[in-house]
């Protein structure tokens, strides 16, 4: 289990945040000079040279998002004009994407971070191009609300790329762009000009993946782990009834595939902090019989975080870096691998670096969220898990400091199934790779605790 370090704070990791940025910019520019857009949209890396794979169109907007935390966090304006006019030349089919459940990731890192500089004084104020991002973000809410699968109880759900049947865990952070739709008073307009709200679609979204995706340890079914995820869940659409388990990227539905847990402990921690500047009356207004008030809403998102943390934190090896999936059938070869750090170069199953740069995160917003409430010994264990595995990842072998690899955190994986990852020459396992959206979650992460470490305004996605 990670070896929590109760000493480690902010301020401590300062001078890691600061190589951190400094190793960030060259592969930032390197890449934004050398990629042409009509060869897709970056992925991960092989040999050190970002790729791309024609899956879906999911990363675009965390390689221009790199760029505008980048000036976020050192205020070089040449990153910020380079995530900008990317943002305008190259965003505008991702905010009318209709085929995918990422308007969240793409378009939350790119307009929602641009406009969020604005609010913040960041950049100048300007009317025009702040209700150009306003509008990319209501509309990419709009899109993405409109991918909605109803099921029996009420409920519903965004599916995934797979289909109307699926439910993926990995689309709870994709509500940060409904969210923020909420935020400026949009409404997504259906048939016979019916109004359904964002924020009701918000919640039916989350209260389902909290009652299908996420185990809560009371015998749901055998594999009922507390705070267990898993990957998708399976409906039969001719009726709304939920079937069965399932798993694109893990290895079975009865195990957890880290990444697709490391999406629920984020998103349900953020969205946290977002509940927590809704009036009850908002709440009340969105029309949720499930989660009909915000203490409704903000007990079962904290029981669902919390279920995930805890979990992560017996899961997975000392230093905070899981293994890509707890059920991977290569781990009984590696003995007593939970009380020792975990070992990207080892024989038998990769470890997954993008899942613990994404789960950190939501451990420091999380506990941030449980101190305010007053509950110090959950905001303590959960606030230094997160440090604790900054501290990881801010260090060799995890950051990359080689300024011929593209990548900037190593030891990721995309689809260990597929086998879509690079073995290198002589290894038995994927090892020394990055990923877009690893690379852009170890960014997100350093630019928050940068600004925790210098006492600068607190960093949210809805703070536009």
């Amino acid at each position: 289990m990670i070896a929590l370090d109760a000493t480690l704070t902010p301020v401590d990791l300062q001078p890691a945040l600061d190589r951190f940025f400094s190793v960030c910019a060259p592969k930032i520019d390197r890449l934004n000079s050398r990629w042409n857009a009509k060869d897709g949209t970056p992925v991960f890396t092989i040999e050190g040279r970002y790729t791309s794979r024609g899956w879906t169109e999911w990363t675009q907007g965390f390689q221009f998002g790199n760029a505008i935390y980048q000036y976020d966090a050192t205020g070089d304006e040449k990153f910020l004009e380079m995530g900008r006019k990317a943002t305008v030349d190259l965003m505008a089919t991702h905010v009318s994407h209709i085929g995918v459940h990422d308007h969240g990731f793409n378009n939350v890192s790119t307009y929602g971070n641009l406009m969020r500089l604005m609010s913040e004084g960041r950049i100048p104020e300007n009317q025009w191009e702040r209700e150009f991002y306003r509008l990319a973000l209501k509309v990419s809410g709009a899109v993405q609300a409109a991918r909605w699968t109803p099921i029996a109880d009420g409920l519903g759900f965004i599916h995934s790329f797979n289909g109307p049947h699926s439910l993926f865990s990995d689309t709870i952070r994709s509500l940060r762009v409904l969210a923020l739709a909420h935020r400026f008073g949009h409404v997504l307009m259906g048939e016979q000009d019916t109004r359904i709200p964002m924020l009701q679609r918000l919640l039916q979204h989350a209260e389902a993946t909290a009652r299908y995706n996420v185990y809560f340890g009371e015998g749901r079914d055998s594999y009922d782990v507390r705070g267990r995820v898993v990957h998708e869940s399976i409906f039969n659409t001719n009726n709304g009834v939920y079937r069965c388990p399932s798993t694109q990227q893990g290895y079975t539905p009865f195990s957890t595939w880290t990444r697709g847990l490391s999406w629920v402990l984020s998103g349900y921690a953020e969205e946290l902090e977002f509940l927590d500047t809704l009036s009850d009356a908002e709440v009340a207004a969105a029309g949720c019989s499930a989660l009909p008030t915000r203490d409704a809403a903000i007990a079962r998102f904290l029981e669902t975080a919390t279920a995930a943390a805890d979990f992560f934190i017996d899961n997975t090896p000392t230093d905070g870096v899981p293994y890509w999936d707890t059920g991977a059938p290569g781990l009984v070869h590696l003995g007593d691998y939970l009380n020792r750090p975990a070992d990207p170069f080892n024989g038998h199953e990769p470890v997954d670096s993008s899942a613990a740069a994404i789960c950190a995160q939501g451990y420091l917003r999380l506990g941030r969220f449980l101190a305010a409430r007053g509950d110090g010994d959950a905001a303590s264990r959960y606030t230094q898990a997160g440090l604790t595995i900054v501290r990881t990842l801010l260090a060799e072998p995890y950051l990359s400091p080689d300024p011929n690899h593209e990548g900037i955190l190593l030891h990721s994986i995309y689809h260990q199934p597929n086998g879509w990852d690079h073995v290198p020459k002589g290894h038995a396992i994927a090892n020394g790779e990055s990923c877009m959206w690893g690379d852009y979650h170890l960014m997100e992460l350093a630019v928050y605790l940068k600004r925790l470490a210098g006492g600068a305004p607190y960093l949210t996605f809805f703070a536009v």
